[in-house]
């Protein structure tokens, strides 16, 4: 039969905000109250007509679901890592939604034990058993897991909303038992001191910023907790945490453009933590303590980053020696500092690498050193859990779109790569029944985007087949290839799946994410849209099956693309998306706003950078066209995007837009319970994600349920 009802209409109670003299009427500001009863009701009626749309989707959601779970071995153990005299590992059980954290001892062999997934190692010390922790409730997310120094006690945090906010627990592993509560309602991270009797850790503004260090006798009441350091600057955030020598404590502070360290040594917790170099504007830099030195990421001296060696008491940048010079378009990222050697993280080319260089007695590297090796086209590689300063291996990860997630035992002194353990994948899975492949995409200046592609073999570029279009762009973050079981769902049912790497992340380095932000924020969009266009000139989609999808500053980026060129596109997934940008940058009151100012303007202050805004921000620019089918999906608890924004959108779309609601539905689902990262259970997850899948499929013509249903009819 065919769903006779209408979407909900939200009322409109109209709004008015004046800027630089404009007066601008907002007719569902109203929905941002989530303790209003009639904005409940609303997302609940949103969530009961997403439903009674996408019924029909039923026996395909739940046929995904059975082909990712059945790709995955749920029972499954981590590789261990050694710190001092334990194995760590997590392990995951078939039944359960949460990982289990264990150790078992060295013992006589310093080899890596072979541990069997299936039950419980022998001689293992349970940690954490993430399924008792959150027994009765709907969400569960940690927030730190931090092993004391001595081994003897564990402080973990816990949410159990969505909204980052932490409830600290200490257990003391030597008798099983929780022995302090006594800290809530803090941020991310927390630092041990060496001695393990003090806990430092961050507490957050009304405006969700990380702002102040706090210092924890553990046993004792938060009342005496004693406040170490607090930032004014509302521009910048904060983080906490301890060398991995752990004889420091190290509290990070940065901006969008700016960044400071202070450092502390972890045997003296009740001393003052020192400035390793005074902030000064423009300058970013990330510290790396290492023996009786420290190492330095910095961009003081060139835009992509340089690498600098100063003494572990430095007070000034004026002490940093060079010891790996910048070069235009290789982006150094980050260091990893070892007794012998130095592990450099950078990017290339749009590909990440990992440069080894050895160190001589004396603690300077030797020689170029060497890039650790890989053979596929596209590709990420990334250091591993390595907290063992005096070592002769690194852990590497390496994946690429068809290569699942593979973590390697890297010989220092060799450059010889032993596979520790490689992602299993169930089902008859091959990586040689995939293509992947590096596209370059031309945008409207010229310049050449780099798309990363994947598809099953035997699917040739005809114009013929279905595809999905992934992007983000946004805060120099990159979208790099990676192995996802989900994705198999599509890649099995012959759609083409591309990630474009637009501007303003940071695949191509420093220049790129510049290039796309603030004032040349628009390129972000642009380059999306040029690279759809690709994917369909080139034959490898047809042009009426193109789907798009982006989350958070991505669904920025999927409002953005839909109202500039709507018929692109036949489906977009827009995930907790940051749609109504202007409202919220021009709010200072609000999460983030501040120090988002940096990354796109202020448009309080400036009537240009508002203009800019107010040209692009997906809420204000919707047209009385017909747009993709939409699904928006967001959280009631988020504190990254409010649920508002993708709310609004959805309203404003519904009375403007010309779609027939039922053959390009416009749906909102909000999850009650959950924040900017959907639901934590994997299975829960899973679901989550085969629903968002099958209406994606289900816009494209793939994948019919069992009764042969296809897309555009009714339940």
């Amino acid at each position: 039969m065919t769903v006779d009802t209408t979407p909900p209409v939200a009322a409109r109670r109209e709004t008015v905000r004046s800027h630089h003299g404009e007066d601008v009427v907002d007719a569902y500001e109203w929905l941002r109250d989530k303790s209003d009863p009639e904005v409940i009701a609303h997302l609940e009626a949103e969530n009961a007509w997403t439903q009674a749309r996408t019924g029909h989707l039923e026996g395909l959601r739940d046929r995904i679901f059975a082909e990712i779970k059945g790709r995955t071995q749920e029972t499954d153990l981590s590789v261990p890592v050694r710190h001092r005299d334990w194995w760590y590992y997590t392990r995951t059980v078939e039944g359960q939604q949460y990982a289990v954290h264990g150790r078992v001892a060295v013992g006589e062999s310093p080899d890596r034990p072979v541990l069997d997934p299936g039950s419980a190692p022998e001689g293992e010390e349970l940690l954490l058993d993430g399924n008792a922790e959150a027994a009765g409730e709907e969400f569960f997310s940690l927030g730190a897991f931090d092993v004391s120094p001595a081994g003897d006690r564990l402080a973990y945090a816990v949410d159990t909303t969505g909204d980052e906010r932490f409830d600290v627990r200490v257990k003391d592993l030597r008798t099983g038992e929780v022995i302090d509560t006594a800290v809530t309602g803090i941020g991310y991270g927390t630092a041990w001191s060496a001695e393990g009797d003090h806990l430092f850790y961050t507490r957050v503004d009304d405006a969700w910023r990380p702002f102040q260090v706090w210092r924890h006798a553990v046993g004792s009441s938060a009342d005496q907790d004693v406040l170490v350091y607090q930032e004014d600057d509302e521009r910048f955030w904060m983080g906490v945490g301890t060398s991995r020598d752990d004889r420091h404590v190290l509290i990070a502070l940065g901006s969008k453009n700016t960044s400071e360290f202070r450092i502390l040594e972890a045997d003296d917790p009740t001393g003052e933590f020192r400035v390793v170099a005074p902030r000064e504007e423009g300058v970013e830099y990330d510290v790396e303590p290492a023996g009786d030195r420290l190492w330095i990421v910095h961009n003081k001296g060139h835009r992509d980053f340089e690498l600098a060696v100063a003494p572990m008491g430095s007070a000034s940048a004026d002490d940093w020696t060079t010891v790996l010079p910048g070069e235009e378009g290789v982006r150094i990222s980050g260091v990893d500092a070892f007794a012998g050697h130095l592990a450099v993280s950078l990017r290339r080319d749009g590909l990440t690498q990992v440069q080894v260089l050895p160190l001589s007695a004396d603690g300077r590297p030797v020689g170029a050193g060497y890039q650790v090796p890989i053979e596929e086209e596209v590709y990420s590689i990334d250091t591993g859990a390595n907290p063992t300063y005096d070592t002769d291996t690194l852990q590497v990860v390496i994946e690429s779109l068809v290569t699942p997630r593979s973590v390697y035992d890297l010989d220092l002194a060799s450059g010889a790569l032993t596979l520790a353990k490689r992602q299993p994948v169930l089902g008859g899975y091959d990586p040689k029944d995939y293509q992947q492949h590096r596209l370059w995409a031309i945008a409207a200046d010229g310049t050449r985007i780099p798309i990363s592609l994947v598809a099953r073999k035997g699917i040739a570029p005809d114009g013929t087949a279905p595809g999905l279009l992934y992007g983000y762009g946004s805060y120099e973050i990159s979208i790099d290839p990676y192995f996802s079981v989900s994705r198999l769902s599509y890649l099995d049912r012959g759609v083409v799946y591309a990630v474009a790497h637009v501007r303003g992340g940071g695949e191509m380095g420093r220049g790129w994410y510049e290039s796309g932000r603030m004032e040349h924020k628009t390129n972000t969009f642009t380059d999306f849209i040029a690279c759809a266009d690709h994917v369909v000139d080139s034959g490898w989609v047809a042009p009426d099956r193109l789907a798009a999808e982006g989350r958070s500053a991505g669904g920025l980026l999927m409002g953005a693309v839909v109202n500039l060129a709507p018929e692109r596109f036949r489906v977009v997934h827009a995930g907790v998306a940051f749609v109504d940008a202007l409202t919220t940058i021009l709010d200072p009151s609000l999460p983030l706003t501040v120090g988002e100012w940096e990354e796109w303007g202020n448009p309080v202050e400036s009537a240009e950078i508002y203009a800019l805004m107010r040209s692009y921000s997906p809420y204000e620019n919707i047209r009385p066209v017909q747009y993709p089918a939409i699904l928006a999906t967001t959280g009631l608890n988020d504190t990254r995007v409010f649920f508002v924004e993708p709310a609004k959108w959805v309203a404003r779309l519904r009375e403007t837009v010309t779609n027939d609601p039922h053959e390009r539905p416009i749906l909102l689902k909000t999850e009650m319970v959950a924040g900017h990262g959907g639901k934590t259970g994997r299975y829960d997850a899973w679901h989550e994600t085969a629903f968002e899948i099958a209406f994606m499929l289900d816009q494209l013509g793939v994948g019919g349920d069992e009764h042969g249903v296809e897309h555009g009819e009714g339940a």
